[in-house]
């Protein structure tokens, strides 16, 4: 249904255009009627009007003058003009005001009635185009019929209800119950509540006229704000009075709720005027310069797999936004890192575990309480934890099967940790670390042993062999060396060896 105001300052020729509406059997309902234009355009300032039908001669204010001043306030009103013959120049005038269309006095049925399935096409054009624009951002799917006649973006204010974090335990999240809440507080004139895709968030398209007792829209939504905390609903909410076309819904959207969103607190609810605020302050960027620092300092405890350190510290960091009543995007971009930083040194990692790993990140936020975020955070950073200390033993085992295995076949060479280190692209210093936690011991002992363990096969098997040739053979510096190296890892000299295990041969 369509609403229609009729600015007319003669009675009869007024009663006379609204009987022949209600006989035309159309989607149009009267909603209002003015004598003059002054007091159409205080009606149209205060309620919402699909069609207006003026008459160009009136008192206080002339036709095309409240037609000007009204389609300012809303570009998309469609307006009729109601003229006699001889105010054919005023309404030529009138094309420069995109008038829809003009009646002649006296008005006739037919005529009326051609004008009026025009402007019907015309306004279910726009209805559609607007509900394109809707769809975008609202999901419409289980809204009943009835309740998309608020889908109207001119004559009303547009507010984004953002359900506040770790407020699960808060009243119906519904959107019923939100309606029901929302209108009980904007009556008489009521508001219509819309789910968003986001389902953290809702729209409510509330009359410009609910804003005449508060002196602003801040005031107005701290007021819905605080109505809603009382019956238990705990929500930040951004909104926007400025007229709208379709073709800037989806934009305006985004940028109220990229505000809201920059500036939602973990504890207490907020307001933002989409009006004035902008996105992002000198204060927000110190601010994010410090979370900078801050996040530097994690991810270098984490790449140091320095563990308690860095759960004291998180520890630490939690109390204090609890303190500050940090900004959610904070602890949001916190676990990103986080998370990011995890990820990168479990770059190893199977494919389920780090799933597991970015879904359960993803859901920390869902908690019921800021104290319940806390506590799954500390249990995820442990268990993250555990899962890179078991990939990073497991990486440590299998490099150093790899180091053994060269070495092994090496044994004929003069190998360094140097040469070891460049073959595995590491440092001197890892291969060292590996060799103490895998085989407890240095490399130098460790190849030291395995040549003497060869040097002992050689003169098993081969009995000729001089002491002298084995020496060389397995790369010592000289024959006296050998002997030396020799008689600390068995005990014996080498030529005491040879003699004792040919006597046991």
């Amino acid at each position: 249904m369509y609403r229609v105001l009729i600015a007319e300052d003669s009675k009869p020729i007024l009663r006379n255009i609204q009987s022949l509406l209600t006989s035309l059997e159309l989607p149009l309902e009267l909603a209002a009627k003015a004598a003059n234009g002054e007091e159409a355009l205080e009606m149209i300032r205060k309620q919402h009007f699909d069609l207006l039908l003026t008459d160009i001669r009136m008192p206080k204010m002339d036709g095309l003058a409240l037609i000007e001043q009204a389609k300012q306030l809303h570009p998309r009103l469609l307006a009729v003009l109601i003229s006699g013959y001889n105010d054919f120049e005023y309404t030529r005038k009138a094309i420069n005001l995109q008038v829809f269309d003009y009646l002649l006095k006296p008005v006739e049925r037919k005529q009326l009635a051609e004008v009026m399935e025009r402007a019907m096409k015309q306004l279910n054009s726009q209805g559609h185009e607007e509900l394109e624009s809707w769809k975008e951002i609202v999901d419409l799917r289980e809204v009943p019929d009835p309740d998309w006649k608020g889908l109207q973006l001119y004559g009303n204010i547009l507010l984004i209800l953002q359900k506040q974090p770790f407020s699960k335990g808060s009243a119906d999240w519904s959107r019923q119950a939100v309606q029901q809440h929302a209108a009980e507080f904007f009556k008489p004139h009521g508001c219509w509540v819309y789910p968003s895709w986001n389902p953290k968030q809702m729209l409510a398209v509330v009359p410009k006229a609910a804003m005449e007792g508060y002196g602003s829209l801040n005031e107005c939504m701290n007021n819905l704000r605080k109505h809603l905390e009382q019956i238990g609903l705990s929500v930040s909410i951004a909104g926007r009075s400025q007229s709208l076309e379709p073709g800037m819904l989806k934009g305006v959207y985004h940028q109220m709720s990229d505000l809201l969103q920059a500036r939602l607190r973990i504890k207490q609810s907020i307001v933002v005027d989409g009006d004035h605020a902008v996105l992002q302050s000198a204060a927000d960027t110190d601010q994010e310069s410090m979370e900078r620092e801050l996040l530097a300092s994690f991810t270098e405890m984490l790449r140091g797999y320095r563990k308690e350190q860095l759960l004291l510290k998180g520890k630490e960091q939690l109390s204090r936004w609890a303190e500050e009543d940090a900004r959610l995007a904070q602890l949001e971009r916190f676990i990103r890192t986080l998370k990011g930083a995890f990820l990168q040194a479990g770059a190893e990692l199977n494919a389920d575990i780090r799933v597991r790993i970015e879904k359960e990140a993803s859901h920390l936020l869902n908690a019921d309480s800021y104290e319940d975020f806390c506590s799954r955070f500390e249990a995820w950073l442990k268990q993250v934890f555990e899962q890179l200390q078991s990939l990073r033993r497991k990486s440590a085992e299998e490099l150093f099967r790899q180091i053994d295995q060269y070495i092994r076949s090496n044994l004929y060479s003069q190998l360094s940790i140097t040469d070891i280190a460049r073959k595995f692209h590491v440092s001197p210093s890892y291969v060292s670390r590996i060799m103490k936690r895998c085989a407890q011991s240095s490399f130098v002992q460790y190849y030291t042993r395995l040549k003497i363990t060869e040097a002992c096969r050689l003169m098993a098997d081969r009995s000729d062999m001089k002491v002298k040739e084995v020496s060389d053979a397995l790369s010592f510096s000289d024959q006296h060396y050998f002997s030396k190296v020799f008689k600390e890892y068995t005990g014996l000299s080498p030529t005491e060896y040879k003699e004792r295990h040919q006597s046991q041969g």
